[in-house]
């Protein structure tokens, strides 16, 4: 798989603390993965107040694989809409997410493209969680859901480290309604629900490494009102 093209898509919000470590970490991926250059690590401003985007600019003079995009502040979700339509746009084979808080680790990258072998899709599953108990606790409830709503049983609906064949991320982005805030979650029901080749790898996820979480449990528990009824429009059109 030599020649096949790699997007990774890091949507980045108020990152300035972060940002550095999360692009020499992840630059040496995209780089193994050229796509005989081809390939890119896509990081997406999502309208930073801090100076995220300006370090990012810095950043692309030394890394050449590296593309900074800036955008209207539009959440995590929506960024990740904009970064996989950019990705398959530009002819990626394959399309890869993560966050770019640190809590995940580049050096559990290579069993994921090894299992493009045999799947479509390869989802990291988190069985120790550095972001704390709550957050655990919120992902197991979005899994219960997910079962009385689709019929699916997943292990981590949510996890931001996922490795997708471009074919059949296109398949299913369609689907979701714009500005979607909970993107991967329904890519997740998707994969799994119409049988995708989907694998689940353990991986390790640390506590964020810099700055401050923007997502509090206020937001939380609205954008989980808000999922239910997401959720039941969704299974209406399937």
């Amino acid at each position: 798989m030599e020649d096949k093209i790699l997007y990774i898509v890091i949507p980045a919000y108020n990152e300035e603390k972060n940002i550095r470590r999360t692009v020499s970490e992840w630059y040496p991926i995209v780089a193994r993965h050229s796509g005989n250059g081809q390939s890119r690590m896509l990081v997406i401003d999502d309208g930073s107040k801090d100076s995220t985007y300006e370090i990012l600019k810095e950043l692309a003079q030394d890394y050449r694989l590296l593309q900074p995009v800036t955008k209207k502040n539009g959440g995590h979700g929506d960024t990740l809409l904009m970064g996989y339509d950019m990705a398959i746009k530009a002819g990626a084979d394959y399309v890869f997410q993560t966050d770019s808080d640190g809590q995940t680790d580049p050096m559990e990258f290579e069993p994921f493209w090894e299992s493009l072998k045999d799947h479509d899709v390869v989802i990291g599953k988190r069985p120790v969680r550095g972001d704390g108990f709550i957050r655990k606790v919120i992902e197991k409830v979005v899994c219960v859901l997910l079962f009385c709503v689709f019929g699916v049983r997943v292990s981590d609906a949510n996890a931001p480290y996922r490795l997708m064949k471009a074919e059949v991320l296109k398949k299913y982005l369609p689907r979701l309604p714009e500005h979607f805030n909970i993107p991967n979650i329904m890519l997740t029901t998707y994969f799994v629900k119409y049988k995708e080749k989907v694998k689940f790898i353990n991986i390790s996820f640390k506590p964020r490494q810099g700055g401050k979480n923007s997502i509090n449990m206020k937001k939380i528990f609205a954008i989980g009102i808000k999922a239910v009824g997401d959720f039941i429009q969704l299974k209406k059109e399937m």
